[in-house]
């Protein structure tokens, strides 16, 4: 033990003084940090240490297979076409309300089939699985209630701190720390129904080609990685963004490579203020906007960056020609109402007791109509 020990430190020390490790040697730490066969003040010095350098691909898809091979409880939704998924990845400095969600729920409304796959808030204000339990989806249920969800109503998410999904350790590990690692991206490509069309957002511009690599390296067939800004750019999002330009890399339909930068303006967006895409740090209040969103009484920047982050999922499944047909196409499945429709037929499948998710939703939907 006392060797395994001190095996282990020296490759921590090899991190801090600038190393990198091989996917093989990432795998095998992470292996023993998820069977805790590693004191916890080794386990916390090797993640900080290994964020604090910058992670490589190879570091990534070593951390990712151990978390998929030793504590995923592993699914096979049984669907026509691609399983697709969208997330941020936190650590970013702009704390924007839950986007990516609503985002899904939109996409999922379309046909696009969504095996999202989130955790608890760590350094955000707002996780995506707080929104998710907060407009009535269970996000306490085992892997197969979520497989059934995707299955029947085009969109689930696992839940990625609960040890029903991560059984091991993630969930513990999670818990036991508030400030970002490497874990915010190879956590949550270690989705159990490995999808392979994918949309990440990352905190910064260093992010884009380990995580696209790693995406790519995975498995992922499509993919989409970007970092945006606010007007001047000293500020980041894991979202494309409606404050400035975006840097985007991705995996295109013939396997190439393409990267480029957005604007707000080029897609026929008006530019946003900061403060009206924050969130407020209210779950409850947050729930019942992001329904006037998606049930279409709020319309202006908030909707703009919905659809906007939709359009990627729209035009991976070949639902949209582009980004500025992928937001229009969005706007209009909002006004239609099928966004809520979606997310009405979610809350019943993705759940332990669908008459309380259903009175849960249905409650904030009457606040959200009702609200000025």
């Amino acid at each position: 033990m006392e060797d395994r020990i001190r095996v282990f430190g020296s490759r921590v020390n090899d991190i801090i003084g600038g190393g990198s490790l091989s996917r093989e040697d990432a795998r095998e730490m992470f292996r023993q940090v998820l069977l805790d066969e590693q004191p916890d003040l080794q386990q916390g010095a090797f993640l900080a240490a290994i964020t604090a350098k910058g992670a490589t691909p190879q570091e990534i898809a070593g951390s990712w297979e151990a978390i998929y091979e030793i504590d995923t409880i592993r699914v096979r939704p049984d669907v026509p076409g691609p399983l697709s998924d969208n997330s941020g990845t936190g650590m970013d400095t702009l704390k924007t309300f839950n986007i990516s969600t609503a985002a899904a729920i939109v996409a999922a409304a379309d046909g696009v089939v969504m095996a999202k796959h989130g955790a608890r808030a760590i350094t955000s204000r707002c996780g995506t699985v707080d929104m998710a339990e907060a407009l009535g989806v269970d996000m306490e249920c085992d892997a197969a209630t979520v497989k059934r969800s995707i299955e029947n109503a085009g969109i689930g998410m696992f839940n990625g701190s609960s040890p029903l999904v991560h059984p091991a350790a993630l969930g513990r590990i999670l818990s036991q720390i508030r400030f970002g690692t490497i874990l915010n991206i190879a956590g949550s490509l270690a989705n159990p129904a490995l999808p392979r069309y994918g949309v990440r957002g990352v905190y910064s511009e260093d992010m884009l080609v380990p995580t696209l690599s790693t995406m790519k390296e995975i498995g992922y067939q499509r993919a989409m990685v970007f970092t945006g800004s606010n007007a001047d750019g000293s500020k980041s999002m894991d979202e494309l963004s409606t404050l400035g330009p975006t840097k985007v890399m991705e995996i295109d339909r013939n396997g190439e490579i393409n990267t480029y930068t957005i604007t707000p303006e080029e897609l026929g967006i008006r530019r946003a203020r900061e403060q009206d895409l924050l969130s407020s740090g209210d779950i409850a209040a947050e729930a019942v906007r992001l329904l006037r969103i998606l049930g279409g009484e709020e319309h202006g920047p908030r909707q703009d960056i919905v659809c906007l982050n939709a359009a990627p999922l729209l035009c991976m499944n070949g639902r949209a020609s582009g980004l500025a047909d992928g937001i229009e196409r969005a706007r209009s499945i909002i006004e239609s109402g099928r966004a809520v429709e979606r997310l009405r037929l979610w809350a019943k499948v993705q759940s332990r007791d669908p008459a309380a998710g259903r009175e849960r939703l249905e409650g904030l939907l009457g606040e959200a109509s009702s609200a000025a």
